[in-house]
């Protein structure tokens, strides 16, 4: 009886630690946060704007990946007016 008790309990504290998880994930702070971002101009390119934050001396192509990887990006197609976050510092 106290086993069947003990699991019952573990099983509902281990049910809770899940739900409390996944709403701290929901409620969280986007990894976006505090970063950087430029609104796309027509013109603009996913390589332009790259090579427009990136540092001297850098890999324009990682920082195009970095951008594609924040704004969730599936191909390098941007339309004008879109905001996209940058890699900052």
């Amino acid at each position: 009886m106290v086993t069947l008790v003990a699991a019952v309990a573990l099983g509902g504290f281990w049910l809770g630690t899940r739900a409390a998880g996944f709403a701290a994930e929901a409620a969280g702070i986007p990894a976006t946060a505090g970063l950087p971002w430029v609104v796309v101009e027509k013109g603009d390119t996913l390589w332009s704007i790259a090579d427009a934050v990136t540092a001297e001396g850098r890999d324009v192509d990682a920082t195009v990946e970095e951008i594609m990887r924040l704004n969730r990006l599936d191909n390098s197609l941007i339309r004008p007016g879109t905001r996209l976050y940058v890699p900052g510092g």
